[in-house]
């Protein structure tokens, strides 16, 4: 297997038949390009989400915390607490089990929601901590938000710009090698862009204006979740690429390890679609969050990037750019 999510062909015939008995009550469940399932409880929706943070060894309890609560905002939900596991390597000590609550305890704070409870333990096998978050949130029942609800005529809007988890995870994880060979001033930005990581504000307000889905930028980066909301929607994107944002932090480390930033894990990034892009853009810049409308949703199942004079499809997403720098500095 590559290291990564599974695909969509793997997802589809390997784990989505398996899921046991489909009760009524779970109303959003497990499908291509939904990162939540959801219970009807009268006129609410109890939502969750489930995300392991694997490919990160600093700030991973405050980033299993904001990224499991990412996915709950993609649905227009509130988050409210979270289920944290950690598996510890034998060489751990609990010194190292308080930092990583601590960082999870900031976040949550941030959050204004509790770690309500979880498991941790030391294990067999592991070369570095591995987190598993199960977000909890709430919202009514009319007003869940989903992948799968694009429509053609629907602007694709970006939220801050692509590549920003991955960025920050590079410039954290691997300063010593960057150093030298990027601005010390640019490196520092790349290690506080992890701050930009909560897409929980520009979920609220997307809901706010009537978003037809909206989907959490993680793995497989701009390109998997364009793909991801098609196929869950069934239809087509035109996307500008010189209209997506990217910051110069994100290029200047791309071009080092020689990585397309659009297929760069992107939490902090929300991908959401809407009638009216340009009112979304707005009010999001009244509110100190920068968007930008990068295309459009069409009829058909045509998924296709503009790029200059030409243009590419949009295929189904690869092993994130992430884990070819992981297996090229071996960690």
């Amino acid at each position: 297997m590559k290291v990564g999510k599974l695909d969509a062909l793997d997802l589809q015939e390997k784990v989505f038949p398996f899921t046991g008995v489909k009760r009524p009550e779970v109303v959003l469940r497990a499908a291509l390009g939904e990162d939540s399932a959801a219970v009807e409880l009268d006129d609410w929706c109890c939502v969750f989400s489930s995300d392991p943070i694997t490919g990160a060894a600093k700030n991973n309890g405050w980033l299993a915390i904001h990224v499991s609560c990412n996915d709950i905002a993609a649905n227009g939900a509130e988050p409210v607490s979270v289920m944290l596991t950690i598996l510890m390597p034998e060489a751990s000590s609990t010194g190292d089990v308080e930092k990583i609550m601590k960082s999870a305890h900031q976040a949550a704070k941030e959050l204004g929601i509790e770690i309500m409870g979880g498991h941790t333990e030391c294990t067999y096998g592991l070369i570095q901590p591995i987190l598993c978050a199960t977000a909890v949130g709430k919202v009514r029942k009319d007003r869940l938000i989903t992948s799968a609800g694009a429509k053609p005529g629907n602007d694709l809007v970006v939220t801050k710009g692509v590549g920003i988890e991955g960025t920050a995870i590079f410039a954290l994880d691997y300063e010593d090698r960057l150093k030298g060979q990027i601005p010390d001033e640019l490196l520092g930005r790349a290690k506080k862009m992890i701050q930009q990581i909560s897409v929980v504000p520009e979920g609220k307000i997307a809901a706010s204006l009537q978003a037809t889905a909206m989907h959490d930028v993680t793995e497989g980066g701009l390109l998997g979740a364009l793909y991801e909301v098609a196929e869950a929607s069934g239809v087509g994107v035109e996307v500008e690429e010189s209209l997506i944002p990217i910051w110069p932090e994100t290029r200047a480390i791309c071009n080092i390890f020689k990585l397309d930033p659009l297929k760069l894990i992107s939490s902090g990034a929300m991908l959401i679609t809407i009638p009216d892009g340009e009112k979304l853009v707005a009010e999001l810049k009244e509110n100190g969050i920068k968007a930008a409308v990068i295309g459009k949703v069409t009829a058909g199942k045509k998924k296709v990037l503009r790029r200059g004079t030409g243009e590419v499809e949009i295929a189904k997403p690869e092993s994130d750019e992430l884990w070819r720098v992981k297996k090229m500095v071996g960690k």
